[in-house]
């Protein structure tokens, strides 16, 4: 069951293979993401990741591991802070702030943060349903 202040944290990254198979998928084939060349003349320098991409790891995370097995995400802010790049180590942490037991629901803070650099690139809050785990 899950309680106020509970943490949670999952490290990941992706690659470029990913971002492309992600632009294929959802239609985003915006070059910033996909073409090195054109990136390279953008204030990035080189290819970010789709903000989105990164956000569902908080799906994954949701729906597989904390709390896990039966959780519907039902909504979710996003705050994109930084780009993020692929080959790069994140950490996705998540914390519990509010358990509504007779609802079986929670709102978990979602926050991605730069390993090496401990800068915040994105932020935001989620709302789950879960009623075996809530």
């Amino acid at each position: 069951m899950l309680e106020v202040n509970q943490n949670y944290k999952h490290e990941f990254q992706f690659t470029q293979e990913e971002v492309n198979r992600f632009a294929e998928v959802t239609g985003d084939k915006n070059p910033v993401h996909t073409d090195a060349d054109y990136a390279s003349k953008t204030m990035f320098k080189r290819p970010i990741m789709h903000g989105m991409l990164s956000a569902s790891l908080f799906s994954k995370v949701f729906g597989t591991l904390f709390p896990g097995d039966g959780t519907i995400y039902l909504k979710q802010t996003l705050n994109f802070l930084k780009p993020m790049y692929v080959d790069t180590k994140y950490e996705a942490t998540f914390m519990v702030k509010e358990v509504m037991k007779d609802k079986h629901r929670a709102i978990v803070e979602t926050v991605i943060i730069h390993v090496e650099s401990g800068n915040i690139c994105t932020s935001g809050e989620a709302t789950i349903l879960n009623s075996e785990r809530i």
